[in-house]
Order: C-alpha cells, then structure tokens, then sequence
C-alpha cells in the first residue's frame, strides 16, 4: 500500500472496526470462540496503542440459533427475533468476558435504523458513543434484530457499520470478512483471485465486479461492503476490506502492509448535518429534473426551484428526504423537501411569479434549500 499509507493509517485515532458472522462463527454456523478471543486481543492491543476503537458486531442470530439448538438460521421475522433475544445476551456476554481479561471495559449499543433517520435519536447515539470512548470503553454495537422488523432494518451490518462510522466521525473504517479484498474476478470461482489493492473512486465497473451475495452464514456479500464504503468515503473516511479469520490481521492492516483493499476517503469534509441528510434517512420520494435545475445545482451551488422540476414519485411530506433524479434515472442529489408531493405536483414548471400570483407567497421559495441539499 505504501509508506505514506502506512504513515496515514498508523497515525489515524479512531477506528470502527466490523466483525462479520464469518469471521466469528464455525462452518456449522455457531459461535467460533477461539477466532473471537484471537480477534479480542488483536483489538486491545490496538486500544493499548492509543487507537479509540468501536466494534460493530454480526452473531447474535448465530449465538441465538446455538443456544436455542436450532438446526439452521430461522427465515421467518418472528423466529430470527428470538434468535436475536438470545443470542444478543450470550454473545455481549462472550465479548465482556474476553476483553475484561485484556482489562478493557465494553459496552453495548443497540440500533435500529429509526435511530438514524430521526436526527435527535441520530445525535443520541453520537453522544452515547463519544461518552463511551472518553471513559475508555469499547461500544459493542449491532442492529436491534429482536424488535426490528423488514421496514425499519439496516438490511447488513455493514451498512451499520458505515453509518456508525459517519455519526461517530471516524477516522478509519475496518470491514472484517471471510474473503481478503476485492477481487477482479469471483474468489468463489477461482482458486487464487487477484486482489485490487487500491480504489481510487467506486465507479460502476467497481460495482460490477463486486458481483453477488457471498458465504452463507453471513447476511453481506461484496455488493453491500462496496455500499458501505460509498457511504464512509463520501464522508471522508477511509475503508480497508479484509480476511477477519487471517491472524494478526489488523496489525498488519495499520501498518500498511499490503493486505485487503483500501477504499480512499473523498478530500473534501461533509458537514454533519449533510452526512445525516445523505445517509442517515430513508428517502420517500422522488423528485424529476430539467437539465436546467440540474446545472443550477451541481455547477452553480443553486437550491432546487419549482421551475426546474418535471415529475414527482411517491408521496412525501413537509420536511422528508426525496431523491433529485435526472432525465436519465440518475441520482443528482438527495435533500429535505419544503413541501408535500401534492404541493410539489401543484407549483411543478411553474416560475416564481406566476406561483406566487397563482398560491401567494407561502410556495413561493426553493422546493428544496441548498442547505439542506447534498449533491452527488
């Protein structure tokens, strides 16, 4: 990777670190114990070096399907629920136990995706993990899977682990895994696939070569860990893909040795506020625009104006994230909208003055501000 990454990487202070179910349990899908004690003390040593660190956890449903001695993981909600219950309980209990006999303290967060979308939960959570790295504690952090259900979950840890990055203002995120990187070709078609070392951009042909889903024990495939690095380098964060069960893997991987993938973080800094507008709330809708509008935005810093819009999708309201689409399907920008779907259905093509001579001032201004506008 080279010495300036090697410089870089050593000299970063916080680091989330993502374990996935493979790196954790047996190919008969329990709880691994060896693998999370090797994987403990590789993580405090680099707590003892002086690295904030935050873990955030796949194996609860695994440590659950164990304890309940079910034959494989359950498909239906209510059963993966259960799992979750248990298996939540058995395996903090698990990562307590090994890192208390490296004398380091955890502490275990539970999230839901709700508690992203709503700005105050958004900034609890911030809190609640700056409070935990001050008092020199690991968080321990996984989704909710014993009271989320299909429409308010993550989907993967992974990208758990991205938005964990993005509200904790990481500085490095470390995604754990059964493969090594990614690779040019399929690793599970061939014996000895390349590994890219380096991304420079996440263009579609990165995209493509992520292909599918990967093991079966765990949730993620490549596709979602190069959804995950979309979301920590659009925040500035540096993401390194790695083989988890590979021993002394994270030394190696603050050391700059030539291991995994490095995903580079985009230079310019996101606020915040843009971070959370961008990938921390569902979307409701969509908005279709002009090539006009979408100069206004992309080259000349403008907000969006009822003129420039086309055609709106979906229903939203007041104060909702909507998607800025171009004519040709893509994605131009993402914000929190002045108006409801039928008021912007209303006022859509209409200029400033024929608005305001039609609806009166009130609809008169930006569908959505630039403040509250992240473009891509």
């Amino acid at each position: 990777m080279g010495k300036n990454l090697a410089r870089t990487l050593s000299n970063l202070q916080k680091i989330v670190i993502k374990i996935g179910s493979s790196c954790i349990t047996s190919p008969s899908g329990r709880l691994d114990r060896p693998q999370m004690a090797r994987l403990a003390r590789e993580i405090s040593e680099l707590k003892k070096r002086g690295h904030e660190i935050i873990i955030v956890s796949s194996g609860a449903i695994a440590a659950g399907v164990e304890s309940l001695d079910l034959k494989k993981r359950p498909g239906e909600i209510p059963r993966l629920q259960a799992a979750a219950a248990v298996g939540q309980g058995l395996l903090m209990h698990m990562y307590s136990t090994l890192f208390s006999q490296q004398g380091i303290r955890v502490g275990q967060i539970l999230l839901t995706q709700e508690d992203t979308t709503r700005r105050q939960q958004y900034i609890n959570a911030r809190n609640t993990i700056s409070t935990l790295l001050k008092f020199g504690v690991i968080p321990i952090i996984n989704e909710n899977d014993s009271v989320a259900v299909e429409e308010i979950k993550f989907g993967d840890n992974d990208t758990l682990a991205a938005l964990v990055s993005s509200l904790a203002n990481a500085d490095l995120l470390i995604i754990l895994s059964d493969i090594e990187g990614l690779c040019s070709t399929d690793p599970y078609l061939c014996d000895h696939p390349e590994i890219i070392s380096e991304v420079e951009e996440i263009s579609p042909e990165i995209e493509e070569i992520a292909g599918g889903a990967g093991s079966g024990r765990s949730r993620g495939g490549m596709v979602t860990k190069i959804q995950a690095a979309r979301i920590a380098t659009f925040s500035s964060i540096g993401v390194i893909i790695a083989d988890g069960r590979k021993e002394g893997i994270l030394q190696e991987i603050l050391a700059g040795k030539e291991v995994g993938t490095y995903f580079k973080p985009r230079k310019e800094k996101v606020a915040s506020l843009k971070r959370w507008i961008a990938f921390g709330r569902q979307c409701k809708g969509k908005i279709i625009i002009d090539a006009g509008a979408v100069k206004a935005i992309r080259e000349d810093g403008r907000s969006l104006l009822p003129v420039g819009i086309l055609q709106v999708e979906g229903e939203f309201e007041s104060g909702d994230n909507v998607d800025l689409i171009d004519g040709e399907g893509k994605l131009v920008a993402r914000g929190v909208t002045n108006f409801s779907h039928q008021e912007v259905r209303r006022i859509a093509g209409l200029r400033s003055e024929e608005i305001i001579r039609k609806y009166g001032r009130d609809y008169g201004s930006e569908v959505v501000h630039r403040d509250l506008m992240v473009v891509f």
